[in-house]
């Protein structure tokens, strides 16, 4: 068993929103990246003994989803994508997470979109602990993961005179977390 980040102690933590991001970024026509991100998410990461032993469950609200253009968000939140009025939540429960090094990890999970559940890897990075200016002790994590946004029943398919997607099938999603001490 692997021991604990330094100052991480066993506790059930959760995530502050206000001080957190759950971003997603993609290739538009092949040639730039768009980024979004959902506002409203929510989570629990109940830390063990040793880090295998700690588990995380997570949840983003998709009508919550901003890309800093209304029709393309509006556009994301239908059957193209995300569906949001028949599946309104992303969810997240890990599985195991396996360490890499004294701050870096494998979180695996399993990842909910759609109503479609698919095992992803994040690799995940420990950014420390320390104390709040209202005395509340905070911990903070880093997470990427690509996933095919297909696989999620993401089917949307326009093609572009070249033969570039409008949008890529490959979808980065990336978490900046700041967790509170419950």
């Amino acid at each position: 068993m692997t021991a604990l980040p330094q100052g991480l102690v066993p506790s059930t933590w959760t995530i502050d929103p206000v001080h957190s991001e759950f971003t997603f970024t993609a290739r538009h026509a092949g040639v730039s990246k768009v980024r979004g991100h959902f506002e409203d998410i929510s989570g629990t990461v109940n830390v063990g003994e040793a880090l295998e032993d700690s588990s995380v469950t997570a949840e983003a609200v998709v009508n919550s989803i901003s890309t800093r253009n209304d029709h393309r968000d509006g556009h994301l939140k239908t059957s193209d994508f995300f569906a949001a009025d028949e599946y309104p939540t992303l969810n997240f429960t890990s599985t195991g997470v396996k360490p890499k090094s004294d701050a870096e990890f494998d979180l695996v999970g399993q990842l909910t979109m759609r109503g479609v559940t698919k095992e992803v890897v994040f690799a995940t990075e420990f950014g420390g602990v320390a104390t709040d200016p209202n005395g509340n002790q905070v911990a903070g994590l880093s997470a990427e993961a690509t996933v095919n946004r297909k696989d999620f029943g993401m089917e949307f398919e326009a093609v572009l005179g070249g033969g570039e997607l409008l949008v890529s099938d490959k979808v980065k999603i990336g978490l900046e977390l700041e967790l509170v001490k419950a």
